[in-house]
């Protein structure tokens, strides 16, 4: 018997750590490392996602032929000395600061890399070589590897890697070759995260905050963006002016010169939104299509290739990718779901399987990701037995009865937590670890945010349809398992706006219903849709179906299931304390159905608010 070759990648230290699993090329298993510490954004090394991995394929470490690391650390260490030199005097502080912590822990990072690999093995067992990728290159191979596609052009953006912010790539079978590349500190992710931090959001988590954000505002500031900040050339590549921005030697991300710019300092987290920071989002979101959108014609003609893969955070700006599809400048487009740096553990994966191992590749129909629900799943007798363990009442129904409970259920209002199956790869809940919800009912959003979500109540919420109904709800005749790509909502289904509401401002227009699915209708009447298809969550499909019957709509509410600050759920123990913690009306594990009036009511328990730290 042949012994199969099996790569584990890693990406970790920065943000979003994260381990995947490679067996014979084909992704059997990948889960960020937050999930199962529950720190959003944890960064260690990911010792709890990586030993799910190996376990979930019954491996030990011996059995690992490589362990790939997402970067070149030394590289970085070079553009940071490189850049602080560059700006001395200033940064003087920050520059110490960070050459604490890398002269600390990242500046003898493959020895720290050796002794966290060590420890997930049997002491003395042997060590599977460790091999470095490159940043983008990581990214690229994420974005290629997994795609439909024999053949495609591939755009990678992000904050920064060692020194790319900007890649564009050819993918040709198994072959990955680079075209050309923005370098740091010119990056369209630092520019949106600037405008993230200047608007009162958290940097690397909130700039999905700023493009929902951006459908109350007016574009008002696109000239003042492009004329002093941007300069942005006919083929898409750009520069910064670098005297407005402070994060290439400093702490902060804007300066005094841009808070001059604008005419104010920059929002306090929590303090009032105003309808001028709604127009700044609207603003940077323009900025930031005009130039994914030249780019990705410059790679059109440059490669004379019909399809697209993306990666790296400005991937997951679902808006722009909406538009990008819109647009037809390529017949095809294909994103990572796990797009930001999570995903690049798989990417290294991929990179050393198909560059270092040579291995061929066979593109797989869809894609290779298994729908993302790559991480851990629990078993009904696991569930019971819990559920038995902490004197919860649930009742065990079997899945044809449970879906026309549910169906039931989601018509009378309720809001249910939806624990299904294996743990979804990347920032979106797909129906695995999901709350949904019935998207006719006009409180539904607002319920969500504020009594379950605990969130800011502009926020948007996603549809899930079923994949065969897309073109009948949607403007969009493409799937979108990934919740990757915004459409505007059938125009049969929408419904006109009054004179009298069309003189509302901002957070005002929230409570405006504008459609027949008005928990989903964002506020500029589009959606960020998620297609549910029967071959890769046929429960979740099947629930969908359900709610069809008994009510005509094709389609749920879908949001992640966790409360402000904490990551999504993993376990049954997780999404318990959350349901109890929430106003959440029903629970669902597997198989097994919870209401909360039938649960033991503790003390309100608020000391979440303690444990999380709000994004």
């Amino acid at each position: 018997m042949v012994r199969s070759m099996n790569i584990l990648g890693i990406s970790a230290y920065y943000h979003d750590s994260a381990a995947a699993l490679l067996v014979d090329g084909e992704v059997v298993a990948a889960a960020q490392e937050e999930r199962f510490t529950r720190k959003k954004h944890d960064s260690s090394f990911p010792a709890s996602a990586a030993r799910y991995c190996l376990e979930s394929q019954g491996l030990k470490l011996s059995d690992i032929d490589a362990v790939v690391y997402y970067e070149k650390p030394l590289l970085t260490f070079e553009r940071l000395l490189e850049t602080y030199l560059g700006a001395a005097p200033r940064g003087g502080r920050s520059f110490v600061a960070a050459m604490q912590v890398w002269l600390k822990e990242k500046l003898f990072l493959k020895t720290e890399l050796k002794k966290q690999v060590a420890a997930l093995g049997e002491p003395d067992a042997k060590q599977p070589e460790l091999l470095f990728s490159e940043h983008h290159l990581s990214h690229a191979g994420a974005a290629f590897y997994p795609s439909p596609f024999e053949k495609a052009a591939v755009l990678c953006m992000d904050g920064v890697g060692e020194w790319a912010t900007t890649s564009a790539w050819l993918g040709d079978g198994s072959e990955l070759s680079p075209l050309w590349e923005i370098n740091f500190p010119h990056s369209l992710g630092l520019l949106y995260s600037a405008f993230t931090y200047y608007c009162g959001f958290k940097v690397n988590s909130g700039e999905y905050k700023l493009m929902g954000l951006a459908p109350y505002g007016e574009p008002r500031y696109v000239d003042q963006i492009k004329s002093h900040l941007i300069d942005i050339k006919p083929d898409g590549t750009f520069r910064l002016d670098l005297s407005y921005f402070k994060f290439h030697r400093g702490f902060r991300m804007t300066g005094r010169k841009f808070h001059k710019l604008f005419g104010r300092p920059p929002r306090k987290g929590e303090t009032e939104l105003s309808q001028f920071h709604m127009d700044l989002a609207a603003s940077i979101q323009v900025v930031t299509e005009e130039v994914v959108l030249k780019l990705a014609q410059t790679l059109r003609k440059e490669t004379g290739a019909t399809a697209l893969c993306l990666s790296g955070g400005v991937a997951l700006n679902c808006v722009a990718n909406g538009k990008l599809l819109q647009e037809g400048i390529f017949d095809q487009i294909w994103i990572q779901p796990a797009s930001g740096d999570a995903g690049s553990a798989l990417g290294a994966a991929l990179v050393a399987w198909h560059q270092h191992f040579k291995a061929s590749r066979q593109p797989v129909s869809g894609d290779a990701m298994k729908g993302t629900y790559l991480g851990p799943a629990f078993s009904n007798s696991e569930i019971r037995d819990y559920l038995t363990s902490i004197k919860a009442p649930f009742h065990a129904l079997e899945d044809p009865l449970l879906f026309d409970r549910l169906a039931e259920l989601l018509d009378q209002g309720k809001v249910v937590g939806w624990f299904n199956g294996r743990m979804e790869f990347g920032p979106r809940a797909l129906g695995a670890r999901s709350i949904i919800g019935d998207p006719r009912n006009q409180q539904m959003q607002s319920v969500m945010n504020l009594k379950i979500k605990y969130r800011e109540s502009f926020r948007p919420f996603a549809p899930s349809v079923l994949e065969q109904e897309v073109s009948n709800q949607f403007e969009l005749n493409a799937k979108s398992p990934y919740m990757l790509l915004v459409a505007p909502v059938k125009k049969e289904l929408c419904q006109p706006m009054t004179a009298e509401q069309e003189k509302l401002f901002g957070i005002e227009k929230l409570n405006v219903p504008r459609s027949s699915l008005p928990a989903i209708t964002h506020v500029d009447y589009s959606a960020r849709v998620q297609t549910v298809s029967d071959q890769t969550n046929p429960r979740y499909f099947n629930l969908i179906k359900s709610f069809q019957r008994r009510t005509g709509c094709p389609t749920l509410v879908n949001t992640s299931f966790n409360v402000r600050g904490e990551p999504i759920v993993c376990t049954p123990q997780d999404a318990y304390r959350c349901f109890m913690r929430t106003e959440m009306d029903v629970l669902v594990l597997q198989n097994q159905l919870l209401l909360k009036d039938e649960q033991p009511q503790d003390e309100a328990d608020e000391s979440w608010k303690q444990e999380f730290e709000l994004d």
